[in-house]
């Protein structure tokens, strides 16, 4: 059902849209209309409030994506073995550089949140091949939205594919110290995750799903526990770009924001938000999703901290 405070808070943050900018780098993403903003918010008794936009839109996730590859390579490999390719630490750097990686020897990527990171994480994910391995993840994202209706967007898939420059040549980067395996498989593993399309609903079920620490919203356990707070801790220190220390301490929830303009945030026992407006900042995170976050967060004292 419509909330009257989301409704009221999606209209305060609205002009914030006009701000922003959205990827036009992805030429599909280029054609997303700069001026929605929507959020859905569930509880763990599955009381679900919309505002704004959130009932008829939906989206990519691009790198929201990369919280469900680490939760599937820390089920596959555990933490020793993927922390011993990527690291945990958080960078003051955009998430798509290749300076530190340059200034590290041997070259390690500093989280999974960064596209270096993710490659990393997505080369670990097991399966017999791309179709396999993406199928998995597919699976992953729809038992923790409890919707097996989700898909990868083709058209999505194909052009930020064909215009990946800066993510073929980290990934080049990282083949040439062994960090990932065939470079094009890797690559288009990453492109499907980030291409998998959801709506608000979709992303505040997945946040549900963390929050009970892996359980979905229907109860079941999907994801082991540790893991489940292991990846919350990632979103509060790395799910925000470089701009993830500030997050945490103006809106202080654990979070993910992807270049589409989706944000994935989890308040841990109480409930996952999802929320999407494409006009990014000049970090790549939704400029008006921020704030319209921060508001709610203060509204109904979300904060962790």
């Amino acid at each position: 059902m419509r909330h009257p405070l989301l409704e009221e808070l999606v209209a305060k943050h609205r002009p914030d849209t006009k701000g922003g900018k959205v990827a036009d780098y992805i030429p599909a993403l280029s054609r997303q209309n700069p001026s929605v903003l929507g959020i859905a918010t569930v509880t763990p008794d599955q009381e679900l409030m919309y505002g704004g936009d959130a009932p008829e839109v939906s989206f990519t996730m691009q790198s929201i994506s990369k919280v469900i590859s680490l939760v599937l390579a820390l089920m596959d490999h555990g933490e020793e073995t993927v922390f011993s390719q990527v690291g945990m630490e958080p960078t003051g750097d955009p998430f798509n550089s290749l300076y530190k990686l340059e200034m590290m020897s041997p070259p390690k990527p500093l989280n999974p949140m960064i596209n270096a990171g993710a490659m990393v994480v997505s080369s670990l994910v097991k399966g017999s091949g791309v179709e396999d391995r993406v199928g998995r993840l597919l699976d992953l994202v729809r038992a923790m939205a409890d919707n097996p209706d989700i898909e990868v967007d083709e058209e999505v898939f194909r052009s930020e594919y064909e215009t990946a420059h800066r993510n073929r040549s980290i990934a080049y980067f990282l083949k040439e110290y062994d960090q990932i395996g065939d470079v094009e498989e890797t690559l288009q593993v990453y492109v499907r995750q980030c291409a998998i399309r959801v709506t608000c609903e979709d992303l505040a079920r997945i946040g549900l799903s963390l929050a009970q620490y892996g359980r979905s919203v229907t109860g079941e356990q999907i994801i082991p526990q540790s893991i489940a707070r292991l990846v919350k801790t990632f979103m509060v220190t790395c799910g925000m770009y470089n701009a993830s220390g500030e997050f945490a301490i103006r809106v202080g929830i654990p979070a993910k924001s992807g270049v589409s303009g989706g944000i994935l945030a989890s308040v841990p026992g109480k409930m996952g938000i999802g929320i999407y407006s494409p006009a990014l900042d000049d970090k790549g995170n939704s400029r008006a999703g921020v704030r319209l976050l921060q508001s709610l967060s203060r509204a109904w004292q979300l904060s962790i901290f």
